[in-house]
């Protein structure tokens, strides 16, 4: 990696800035699914929204939101108002100019009143995250006591070191580590399940994720900051597909 950028800084912020570029050509029942690469199937976040059951005109958190397709994917089954929340500047300028999402620059400390929240998620954020204690904490306590929150955390599928090289700036727990996190947290498991059981995308999302990912190579591919990414993105499907690391899906409530 060049010593002039962090990976995080350009697979999160440079390149979410270059997707939003083209996402804002695509028709807008496309940008959704260009909005959601890496952040889970339509089938996961359908499963996720079957058990938040959050109700239409609903404020809903993102926390960690990237450029906001899932949030917009959430606004546009079930009517709620997405507030997405994200620490990288590109990223919530994308989510505002390409679905018109509320979004807040902000990373670990949410500048979200107590107790404001009856609904949300944060989709694969947790093992890009310095502080994971302080990060489940801060989201306890933006929660009503009622609500219901859901996460996709990718967990490391046996202690100890890693067999495959991780992307950087990841650190993946245990399930059992995950269950002491939350515990700690005062977050109780309500219902849960593994995204490969959601793994394929239809024919359509397929196409417009293809299309995405071939404009940016064509504009950026000599772009350190862009193979950075590339490298980021490739060392955690690697993981994926060896089974190194699973993304559990969680449905949380307030303990």
């Amino acid at each position: 990696m060049s010593d002039s950028f962090d990976a995080m800084d350009a697979e999160f912020d440079t390149v979410a800035a270059w997707t939003a570029e083209v996402v804002a050509g695509l028709a807008l029942p496309d940008r959704i699914p260009a909005g959601c690469r890496g952040s889970g199937s339509p089938g996961a976040l359908h499963w996720l929204l079957d058990h938040l059951q959050p109700q239409a005109q609903e404020t809903f958190l993102d926390c960690g939101g990237g450029i906001g397709g899932p949030a917009a994917f959430a606004a546009r089954e079930t009517g709620v108002r997405p507030l997405l929340t994200d620490p990288e500047r590109g990223a919530c300028k994308a989510a505002r100019s390409l679905f018109g999402l509320a979004a807040l620059q902000a990373g670990s400390q949410l500048p979200i009143a107590t107790g404001a929240i009856g609904a949300g998620w944060s989709l694969g954020v947790l093992c890009t995250v310095d502080d994971q204690p302080a990060y489940l904490a801060e989201i306890r306590r933006v929660l009503r006591p009622e609500a219901r929150f859901g996460m996709i955390v990718y967990c490391a599928a046996h202690s100890g070191d890693l067999r495959l090289e991780p992307p950087e700036g990841n650190a993946f727990p245990t399930v059992e580590a995950l269950e002491r996190l939350l515990a700690e947290a005062s977050l109780r498991v309500l219902s849960s399940g593994w995204t490969d059981h959601f793994a394929a995308f239809p024919a359509n999302w397929e196409d417009v994720m293809a299309t995405v990912q071939a404009e940016l190579e064509c504009h950026h591919r000599d772009d350190p900051r862009w193979k950075t990414a590339e490298e980021q993105s490739s060392k955690m499907g690697a993981l994926l597909g060896a089974g190194e690391v699973r993304g559990k899906m969680l449905v949380l409530r307030p303990v």
